[in-house]
């Protein structure tokens, strides 16, 4: 069992029980948007993990499931989803690294080339009024 999978024995079970993700939403206090990543296995737009176990307690008890079953269940399936390796996270982060500089790079242009227009006196100074 993967996220995916275990979001939607979820969404199952609150269909089972006929209530709809707003009803959940409503009396829980969690958002829309995170009871459809939950059911959805979207971890990446989840929380951390100790407010991914409380929203499936909140959850569970709302539908009528008992909670302490369903968050054994959501371990068992964290427990089986590998980490991250170094290797793939520095990656990631250096990835992220040249895009953040090559977009200041880009801005740095555009405002040097700018200040060379006005210079030039080939676009208005906007100091002057």
């Amino acid at each position: 069992m993967d996220h995916v999978e275990f979001g939607k024995y979820l969404s199952q079970q609150r269909e089972l029980r006929g209530l709809s993700r707003d009803e959940v939403s409503q009396v829980t206090k969690i958002s829309p948007s995170l009871i459809a990543a939950l059911e959805e296995g979207q971890m990446e737009r989840l929380p951390s993990r100790v407010f991914v176990v409380n929203y499936i307690r909140a959850y569970a008890t709302v539908i009528g499931l008992a909670p302490e079953e369903a968050i054994l269940r959501y371990e068992e399936v964290d427990k089986a989803t590998p980490e991250p390796s170094p290797v793939v996270l520095e990656r990631e982060r250096r990835r992220r690294a040249w895009w953040a500089l090559g977009v200041l790079l880009l801005v740095a242009l555009g405002v040097g080339g700018y200040v060379a227009l006005v210079m030039t006196g080939k676009a208005p100074n906007p100091l002057v009024r």
